[in-house]
């Protein structure tokens, strides 16, 4: 069984572009086999198409941006705002992680300001801790792996919770050198540049997304792009503390000092 495998969980098609899609082709450029999955399928990201063909639409793109980052794709369980933390959707998220076998899993901050990306993020957590639970049943049925796994959580938008408080990186992942691929998959989702400047005011996904990876360069005061990340904790999940984004990417990956002093004095929140 390989351990070198890798997959990115986000809600929405283009949200594993904007958020880990760095991280993702670092850790191929090393090795790992990667994987993409999103819950939702982005049938609610358009004041001008109907649900059904948007999520069609939505599909091509998320396979070509799966594609230009030659990562496996793995289709869309939900429609976009149907991602609650129920019984159904977790054995299918967990179904899935079985079939993956990853070592590493890239999901979302579980403080954000969206409650699909939050679920997404329970979804996740929940299902990697029943991977090697044999009892637990998916759907469809899959054998439980006993491995470790780690599980990082990108930083979410703006930086900040719903309640606009900080998030402190944990690390950092430098993207420099994969910027112009991530922004090419990113591109593949062209049905949203009009939906979110709509809907958030956002005048260019692109350049929102190069915005957020500039200011997490700086904040690194080493790299010109990067993604952040912070570790979930390892009990239930693997053996020991261990950091595969470390031992992988080695002089791509930054400890945030800042974040690791004040964690182990019990001063970080939320």
């Amino acid at each position: 069984m390989s351990q070198s495998i890798a997959i990115a969980v986000g809600a929405h098609p283009d949200d594993v572009e904007f958020f880990m899609a760095g991280t993702l082709l670092q850790l191929k450029q090393v090795g790992y086999e990667i994987h993409y999955f999103t819950l939702a399928n982005g049938s609610c990201g358009s004041r001008e198409f109907g649900p059904a063909q948007l999520s069609q639409m939505r599909r091509r793109e998320s396979q070509e941006g799966a594609k230009i980052l030659g990562a496996v794709f793995h289709s869309s369980l939900v429609n976009d705002l149907e991602i609650f933390y129920d019984l159904k959707i977790l054995r299918r998220v967990a179904a899935i992680l079985r079939e993956v076998k990853p070592s590493i899993i890239l999901t979302h901050s579980p403080q954000d300001y969206m409650e699909d990306h939050m679920n997404t993020c329970r979804l996740v957590v929940s299902a990697a801790f029943m991977l090697g639970a044999p009892n637990f049943r998916t759907q469809p049925p899959r054998a439980a792996v006993y491995q470790d796994v780690t599980l990082y959580h990108a930083m979410p938008l703006s930086l900040t919770d719903s309640l606009r408080r900080r998030i402190m990186v944990g690390a950092y992942v430098d993207t420099s050198d994969v910027h112009a691929t991530k922004l090419a998959a990113l591109s593949a989702h062209r049905s949203q540049q009009n939906w979110l400047q709509a809907s958030q005011g956002a005048n260019s996904y692109l350049k929102a997304m190069e915005d957020m990876a500039l200011e997490l360069g700086r904040e690194s005061r080493r790299f010109k792009f990067a993604e952040g990340w912070r570790r979930h904790l390892y009990q239930g999940y693997s053996q020991s503390e261990i950091d595969p984004l470390k031992t992988a990417l080695g002089k791509r990956y930054l400890v945030n000092q800042a974040f690791e002093k004040q964690r182990l004095a019990g001063r970080i929140a939320p």
